[in-house]
């Protein structure tokens, strides 16, 4: 059967052949649609892959007659120049790594849709020699933020830290903390959220807490309470996709400005906040090279803080 394509030639699905039976999703991938294994294995890591209609990870195993759908990129174009991103900081630099600070309005890498500054082409821009593996847009990016999120992101420059760290982040011997402001009081005010993150059933551009989702767990503290708000301390044990959005919409305590997910916007105005109220202020990691513990820490920025003045001169 021919795959099913839709006019711009981005979604496709095949069914899967029986001689295809109990492989990995990326290895069948790369089979069924010509990828490469890296490249097969960064869509499922992006939830571009769904199998029998559920957002499926790489290393599930298929069964014939199931459905394979993948959201594909766009063939390459002419790639643009690199170009300078403004805000964006370098907090650690050495032969493997790069720690970056990343403003709002910046994503990691290039992505279809995405017209805007990248830490990728920042990085590029400011001379940095970044990591040849990984996807061709996503060359040395282990770890993503929303381009509305602020704070920490480590990027790759050597081969071997590539590898290492993909590998910290899936054993999960990283510790990435971040803040939200979240309307309400989270009742306790400690404690862990474990709920399956899936696409949401209805709007595909975003995610929901899901039965049969992929496993995801948060961590959280409230740190400080206000009338209308509380300022949440997160450690996430899993990093799904929107994760601390979902987890705190799907307890009725959205973030802040955090629109997609049920945010008052009235809130949003009231404090000066035009995106969701969090901030990746903490990350800490194994150094690729010989494993010492590293540990970076980022300030709230002046949007973010200046939400929380106000909060704090109200109460």
């Amino acid at each position: 059967m021919d795959p099913v394509t839709n006019p711009a030639g981005q979604h496709r699905a095949l069914p899967v052949p029986d001689g295809l039976e109990g492989q990995r999703v990326d290895q069948a991938l790369s089979r069924l649609f010509g990828l490469s294994r890296g490249a097969a294995a960064d869509l499922a890591d992006a939830g571009a892959v769904v199998l029998d209609g559920r957002v499926r990870d790489k290393g599930d195993r298929v069964s014939g007659g199931s459905w394979l759908e993948v959201e594909l990129p766009p063939p390459p174009g002419e790639p643009a120049p690199p170009e300078p991103v403004a805000g964006l900081t370098v907090v650690h630099d050495d032969d493997d790594i790069v720690v970056v600070d990343k403003p709002v309005g910046v994503a990691a890498h290039p992505s279809p849709g995405w017209e805007g500054p990248t830490v990728v082409g920042g990085l590029a821009a400011a001379g940095y020699r970044i990591s040849t593996s990984g996807a061709a847009e996503r060359q040395g990016v282990v770890h993503r933020l929303d381009a509305g999120t602020t704070g920490l992101m480590v990027v790759a420059k050597s081969e071997r830290a590539y590898t290492a760290l993909k590998a910290a982040f899936k054993q999960r011997t990283v510790e990435k903390g971040y803040a939200a402001l979240v309307q309400g009081h989270p009742d306790p005010s400690r404690g862990t959220i474990d709920a399956p993150i899936d696409r949401h059933p209805r709007h595909d551009w975003k995610f929901a807490v899901v039965q049969g989702g992929r496993p995801s767990v948060t961590h959280y503290e409230v740190v400080e309470a206000f009338p209308a708000a509380s300022l949440v301390d997160i450690r996430l044990e899993t990093g799904r996709t929107h994760q601390i959005r979902v987890h705190f919409s799907a307890l009725r305590h959205p973030c802040v400005g955090d629109a997609m997910y049920g945010a008052d916007p009235t809130l949003a105005a009231r404090l000066g906040v035009s995106r969701q109220w969090l901030h990746a202020a903490r990350l800490g990691i194994p150094h690729p090279a010989d494993g010492r513990w590293m540990e970076f820490t980022s300030p709230f920025p002046s949007d973010l803080a200046g939400a929380l003045d106000i909060l704090r001169a109200e109460s």
